[in-house]
């Protein structure tokens, strides 16, 4: 059983369950955890003539249909799509903690997250800085990462929600080394011996200390760390070449030193098919690798392809999981 969380209800994400689910494209087992006024809204408006079950416990879920774990947050009044609204964006936010909560208590088996609005929802929770973050927190973990797949390319991420001063900072040979534990971990499971190219955080990967000694003093003991494991990393690679070699099958992964290094070649490559799952959690979660598109939410042109892609990998995982 999976959760499907709504997302902002003034983005694209309750259009995109609508359209995936009228298309017969989602298979399984799964319910929606939102609000059903929303998704009313955006049915009646898109004229998609979906039939709607709000449900208020999993015992009433009954397949086939498109039922809605129904939190009662939010009234077609509530909202104004392609709008920033703090009590919508509180209401997203409620939508990943009771997911999260029921993937604790094993009533789901995974989640998978459509968009929220990060600036939206700051106005009511001022520390939010995403969807990992809290989820991370729900669960009590420290240890976790973003890895962005698809067919083209996977990456992960040592620093990802923080300015680049805290990027710098935090790249350290113990932050560096459990990324690339956590990346091989999940690439273990779907290869043997996976490859992983672990990039650099300055210009030409600092050029031997010229642009900068991270890579000396922290990266490159990292790695031989990791290596010491048994794990086949390398580098670190300059940023500028590595995506290229991981694209023409050198690596299977490139360990990336900050948010932008890893998110754009990957967006770029493949941005409808891109999965971000959340690594190192004791849940599984997977999410679209886009946001809530404020510009088009509710003209009923949204692509679902990243959702369905996500939600196919949450199978995967969740069926992994009990081969285990």
């Amino acid at each position: 059983m999976i959760a499907v969380t709504m997302g902002d209800g003034n983005g694209v994400g309750p259009e995109i369950i609508l359209n995936a689910y009228r298309q017969g494209l989602l298979t399984g087992e799964y319910v929606i955890v939102g609000d059903a006024s929303v998704l009313s809204l955006c049915n009646s408006q898109l004229q998609y003539g979906v039939s709607v079950h709000p449900i208020q416990a999993i015992s009433e879920y009954k397949p086939g249909r498109l039922n809605v774990l129904d939190l009662g947050l939010l009234n077609s009044a509530d909202v104004v799509p392609g709008t920033i609204s703090e009590k919508v964006a509180a209401a997203s936010r409620a939508y990943i903690v009771r997911a999260t909560q029921l993937c604790l208590a094993r009533t789901f088996d995974a989640m998978v997250t459509l968009p929220v609005n990060k600036e939206a929802i700051r106005l009511s929770d001022p520390n939010f800085t995403g969807h990992t973050e809290l989820i991370a927190e729900i669960c009590g973990q420290s240890d976790y990462t973003m890895m962005l797949a698809s067919d083209k390319l996977t990456v992960t991420h040592v620093n990802t929600h923080c300015s680049m001063q805290d990027s710098i900072d935090r790249t350290t040979r113990a932050n560096v080394l459990k990324i690339i534990r956590l990346t091989h971990e999940a690439l273990s499971r779907m290869k043997a011996e996976p490859r992983i190219a672990v990039a650099g955080l300055n210009p030409h990967a600092g050029e031997g200390g010229a642009f900068g000694r991270q890579e000396i003093d922290e990266i490159a003991p990292a790695i031989e760390d990791a290596r010491q494991e048994g794990i086949n990393a390398s580098g670190p690679h300059p940023a500028d070449t590595v995506f290229l070699k991981a694209v023409q099958g050198q690596f299977d992964a490139v360990v990336c030193m900050y948010h932008d290094q890893g998110h754009v070649p990957m967006k770029l490559l493949d941005f409808h098919g891109g999965v971000n799952i959340t690594l190192g959690l004791s849940v599984i979660r997977t999410s679209v690798d886009h946001g809530t598109a404020f510009d088009i939410a509710y003209k009923g042109i949204a692509a679902t392809g990243s959702f369905l892609e996500a939600y196919k990998m949450a199978v995967k995982m969740t069926a992994q999981q009990a081969e285990a």
